[in-house]
This record gives C-alpha cells, sequence and structure tokens, in this order.
C-alpha cells in the first residue's frame, strides 16, 4: 500500500520517492524492478486574483436647491455629508432643545454630519436652523439616502392587480426608522 503526500506547491509524492519523485523500490506491488515513474501531479488552478475590498465610502457631496446664505450674502450651495454615527444620532437626544421640540432632532442631527457648505469656516446646528426649508427637506432625505445604503424606497408589487410601485421606508423624520 503506498502513502501519499502533498508537497509545497501541490505535487503529489510517494512513500520511497526520492526529491526528484521517483519511486525507488518499496512496499506494495510494482510492475516489476527498478523505479517507478509517480503518477503526473494535477495542474495546479491558477490562484485567483485577491478580491479588492471595498473602500467605505463615509463622505458624500452635495448641492442645495436653494443654498445658504451667510450674514454678508454669499450663498452656500456645494457641500459634504458624512454618514451618521450612533453618537451622531443619540447625542442630540440629550439636547435641552430635542427634548422640548423633538422636530428640532433634524437640525441638531444635521449640524452633527454636515462636515462642509461652500466656504464657511464651520457648519452647526445654528447654520441648518437657518436654512431654507426645502434645503433642510433636501438634507433630511440626503441624509437617510446615504445612512440607509443609497435608499429608503423598495420596489414592491400590488398583491391585487400585479402593478409594480415604490414604498417608502424611512421614518417621517431623521433618527426615525
Amino acid at each position: 500500500m503506498r502513502r501519499t503526500a502533498t508537497r509545497a506547491g501541490g505535487a503529489v509524492t510517494h512513500a520511497g520517492a526520492d526529491a526528484a519523485g521517483a519511486v525507488g523500490p518499496g512496499p506494495g506491488p510494482g510492475p516489476g524492478p527498478g523505479p517507478m515513474q509517480a503518477p503526473p501531479a494535477a495542474p495546479v488552478p491558477e490562484q485567483a486574483p485577491p478580491l479588492q475590498q471595498h473602500e467605505l465610502r463615509t463622505e458624500f457631496p452635495f448641492q442645495l436647491p436653494r443654498g445658504y446664505v451667510d450674514e454678508s450674502g454669499t450663498v452656500h450651495r456645494d457641500g459634504v455629508m458624512r454618514l451618521s454615527t450612533a453618537r451622531d444620532e443619540l447625542v442630540p437626544l440629550r439636547d435641552v432643545r430635542v427634548q422640548e421640540n423633538p422636530a428640532f432632532l433634524s437640525v441638531v442631527l444635521l449640524g452633527r454630519v454636515i462636515t462642509r457648505l461652500g466656504t464657511l469656516p464651520n457648519v452647526h446646528d445654528g447654520t441648518v436652523e437657518n436654512m431654507f426649508a426645502s434645503d433642510l427637506a433636501f438634507l433630511q432625505d440626503f441624509y437617510r439616502q446615504i445612512n440607509a445604503e443609497g435608499h429608503t424606497r423598495a420596489a414592491v408589487e400590488c398583491p391585487h392587480c400585479a402593478e409594480p410601485f415604490e414604498v417608502e421606508l424611512g421614518g417621517s423624520r431623521l433618527g426615525e426608522s
């Protein structure tokens, strides 16, 4: 009986084989005296290239529909929003303004995740508070999109007529799902 082992590189050797793979006299039946040749090694499959890891995208550019107007009258439309963390959603809940008026949650939350807006040196909840309502609505929707893997809608089919349509999965306010 022959024992087989796999060598580095995938080559198979048999007990009694030398480094080149030739088999010398050893136990077990053979076709006669003299060295036997090992069966050809199975071809080693080419290794697939390593999977490319997706780089996590954490910041997303946006453009406000109207734009934030600062004290000097400059309009700021281009900005960047980062992904929200659990802390971003929890810290505003301790804010007195949010405790008194839950609708203020989206303003405080957006003030935490908007990292750039035009040439403003910093963006905070006071900035968001003074935006036009259409820009606030845009930012709330944009927040839901980037924090819900790009969308908050699902394609469904009417159970009665089989007509396809989309439904909104997100909550009515930021911080709700």
